[in-house]
C-alpha cells in the first residue's frame, strides 16, 4: 500500500515534474506539470501534497471552482497519486503572523528544490503572484 510517507520520500529525492489534474466545468480533465512535495498545511497542520503556481494560472481557477485536485509523482518505475480536496493559499488565507514568502520557500524545498539566492527567489515569486496549493490526501494509490 502506498502511503503519504512514500510520497514525501519521492517528492524530496529529486526535483522532478509531477502531473496535477483537476476538472473543467464540462467535466473534462485538465492536466499540467508542477514540482510538489509533502508539507504541513499552513491552516490545519495536517500533512498534504503542496506545489506553487502562478496566481493567474488556469489551474488556479479550475481548482478554485472544483475544490479538488489529483497529483501524480513518478520516479523511475515508482509512482504515487494523491487525490482530494485542494486549498489555494494566498497571503489572505494564512493565519495571523504567517507570511506567504516563507511558505513558498518551504513548498519549494519540500519538492526537492534549492536556490542560491533566496532574495531573488522571493522577488520572482512576488512578481509572478505565486500562491501555494495544498492537496489533502483522501486517496493515495501507486507502486512506490
Amino acid at each position: 500500500m502506498t502511503t503519504l510517507d512514500d510520497v514525501r520520500r519521492m517528492g524530496s529525492t529529486e526535483v522532478g515534474l509531477c502531473v496535477v489534474a483537476t476538472t473543467r466545468a464540462d467535466g473534462s480533465v485538465h492536466t499540467s506539470v508542477v514540482n510538489a512535495g509533502v508539507l504541513a498545511h499552513p491552516v490545519t497542520g495536517a500533512d498534504a501534497v503542496a506545489f506553487v503556481v502562478r496566481g493567474d494560472a488556469h489551474k488556479v481557477r479550475l481548482i478554485g471552482r472544483s475544490g479538488r485536485a489529483s497529483i501524480t509523482l513518478r520516479r523511475g518505475w515508482r509512482w504515487a497519486a494523491v487525490e482530494g480536496p485542494a486549498s489555494l493559499i494566498t497571503a489572505a488565507e494564512l493565519p495571523a503572523g504567517q507570511e506567504l514568502g516563507p511558505l513558498l520557500r518551504a513548498v519549494f524545498a519540500a519538492a526537492g528544490g534549492t536556490h542560491d539566492d533566496w532574495d531573488e527567489f522571493d522577488r520572482v515569486m512576488a512578481a509572478e503572484n505565486r500562491i501555494a496549493v495544498f492537496v489533502i490526501p483522501e486517496r493515495i494509490t501507486g507502486q512506490a
